[in-house]
């Protein structure tokens, strides 16, 4: 028995200083990742807690779960759940397939001059800042000077407000998402049809294969591993919505749609002070997520043999 322990002892370390320069390689990950998500965990307890800033977290009374009834309990509770889902279910629906669709079609394009040039020009609106990208939707659908509004205007229509109607906003925030991130979105589809063997292609040319047919029944089955990877993903994130393009198109007229629960949190937290509601409410949002992720993970193994873990 020792004599086994020994050996795996000599064979971990022996496989330790072979690998030692990827270990180090590993190593500012891991302290990022402490410094950034592990150490504020402290702080998760500010929502159980009356939080005065004078006696500090641990000085601050305890009151349970005061602050999740009272979000339960808040007006805000269902519109700001509901604006959340529907925005990220839409986003996820629709922007999901897109980013697939592309990198196949791209695959299957011959032209390598053409096909670079087509995903420059797709990769290029992923560099640009949320703010900047935000100010640009604005200018473009300005009623006055907006470049949509006076094409509109030149077909004989009339200049239409499209940020202030709560039916567009939606639309706009999820359309211009796709616009900005697909390019980006596909490159790891491009990775992985980049591993695919060209010799089933060759083979299923042989056999008569058309393009869609080697699209169906190669390309697509192969990224499916990693199609349902990033769904599983996407599906453990569904209430956690980015804050700064929602809070940047939000106005007082299409707050019924755009009050999100990243926005509401920085509104009570931060404009407010309620640092205990803000924290229990983004502590609610953290398990919602977990709790997604933990099912959409469970039903991908369950159908498809293809899970995280």
């Amino acid at each position: 028995m020792k004599t086994k322990k020994k050996r795996k002892k000599g064979s971990t370390m022996r496989a330790l200083r072979r690998d030692i320069s990827l270990w180090l390689f590993c190593i500012p990950g891991v302290v990022l990742t402490f410094i950034f998500s592990y150490i504020p965990m402290y702080g998760v307890q500010l929502a159980f807690r009356r939080y005065n800033a004078k006696a500090g977290i641990w000085g601050s009374p305890w009151v349970g779960l005061y602050y999740f009834k009272r979000f339960f309990e808040s007006p805000y509770f269902s519109s700001t759940i509901k604006n959340t889902l529907v925005l990220s279910l839409y986003g996820l629906i629709v922007s999901f397939p897109i980013p697939i669709i592309l990198a196949l079609l791209l695959n299957s394009f011959r032209h390598k001059k053409y096909r670079k040039l087509i995903q420059t020009v797709t990769y290029a609106p992923n560099f640009i800042s949320t703010v900047v990208m935000c100010g640009m939707i604005i200018l473009f659908l300005s009623p006055s000077v907006g470049v949509i509004n006076n094409i509109v205007q030149f077909f004989g229509g009339d200049p239409v407000n499209f940020m202030a109607k709560k039916e567009y906003w939606r639309h706009i925030y999820v359309w211009t998402g796709i616009w900005q991130g697909m390019g980006w979105s596909s490159v790891i589809y491009f990775a992985a049809l980049s591993g695919i063997s060209p010799e089933l292609h060759e083979a299923a040319k042989c056999d008569g294969a058309t393009k869609l047919q080697l699209i169906r029944h190669i390309d697509l089955p192969s990224i499916m591993p990693t199609a349902t990877v990033l769904l599983i993903m996407n599906c453990g994130s569904i209430l956690s919505i980015g804050f700064e393009k929602a809070y940047l198109l939000q106005n007082d007229l299409n707050l019924n749609v755009s009050e999100i629960i990243s926005t509401y949190v920085y509104k009570v937290g931060l404009i407010n002070n309620d640092m205990s509601y803000s924290t229990a409410i983004g502590l609610f949002n953290t398990l919602v997520n977990l709790v997604m992720l933990l099912i959409v993970n469970k039903a991908a193994d369950k159908l498809s043999g293809n899970s995280l873990w």
